[in-house]
Order: structure tokens, then sequence, then C-alpha cells
């Protein structure tokens, strides 16, 4: 087995996971992972080693997801992302709605934190990493990492209290 086929059988889980959170869609979490693994093919050569290889993989992977989201809007089309979030025959309509704006308040106030609350939280929740592995990415303490993911989380709730009060 080769070094990538091993790179490739340790980690496609971890991105492939991150990017489903990310999502919220099994198809686009596959295509993304596809070309996540892809362009870490052509570049691992230049990967330094000054993080962990699972960080690395999935910020690739979460660069591709944005890429992928700059090109839907600009072509309108309606993504399995909006088709997954039908009701599902177990969870009542009622239910799925209250879920679904509930997921699109907090995906819009995560987008107005700060950019290194954002990413903190970003990493923990959706890629899962403990707090020691998001201090390394940063270049920080493990206790800084542990309050920011948990003022981001904070902040998170406020605004989105705040934005369930307006209405």
């Amino acid at each position: 087995m080769t070094e990538f086929e091993e790179l490739y059988r340790d980690y496609f889980d971890d991105v492939f996971r991150y990017i489903r959170r990310l999502s919220g869609s099994e198809r686009i979490a596959d295509e993304i992972t596809s070309e996540t693994f892809f362009k870490a093919m052509r570049s691992v050569s230049g990967f330094r080693g000054n993080c962990d290889i699972r960080v690395w993989l999935c910020q690739i992977a979460k660069n591709c997801y944005y890429t992928y989201l700059r090109k839907s809007v600009r072509t309108d089309s309606i993504d399995d992302a909006e088709l997954s979030k039908l009701p599902d025959e177990e969870v009542s309509a009622e239910e799925q709605l209250i879920r679904r704006e509930e997921a699109e308040r907090i995906r819009a106030v995560l987008h107005t934190l700060p950019e290194t609350y954002k990413e903190v939280f970003m990493w923990r929740v959706f890629a899962e990493l403990s707090f020691s592995q998001i201090a390394r990415l940063f270049g920080k303490s493990d206790n800084w990492a542990c309050v920011t993911y948990h003022r981001a989380k904070r902040m998170i709730q406020e605004r989105t209290r705040d934005k369930t009060d307006e209405k």
C-alpha cells in the first residue's frame, strides 16, 4: 500500500464527517471529500508538517466546500442539501421545519462571529478536533482553545436567542 493510500484510508472518514456536518448533505460531502484527496495528492509534497495531517486535510476540504458554495450561488441551482431537508417519514413535517429553521439561524449567526471564534467553533464541532489539536493549529494553549470555543458557543446561543426574540 502506498503512503497516499494509507493517508486516504486513515483520514477519509474524518474529512467526510467534517464536510457532511458543514454542508448537511452526504452527496456534497462525498463530492468535496473526493476533491479534497485529489488536491491533497497533488500537493502532499508541499505539506510542511507544521500541523496535524488531519487538520491540513480538513483545511483543504473547507476551502473546497467554500469554493463549491460560491459556484453553486452563481448557478442558482437546487442542490441536494435543500432536497434532503424535505420531511422524512420518521420525523413530522413540523419537527423538520423547526430543525431547519434552527439550523439556518445557527448557520447565519455563526457567520457573524469574528473569524477566530468562527474557526475554533467549526474545528471543534464539524471536524471534531480536540482542544489541544485546535491549540496547535493556532499556535496557542489548550486553555485558549477551550475558552475561545466556549465564548463562540455562548455568542451563538445569545445571538440565536436574540434572533428568536425578534420574531
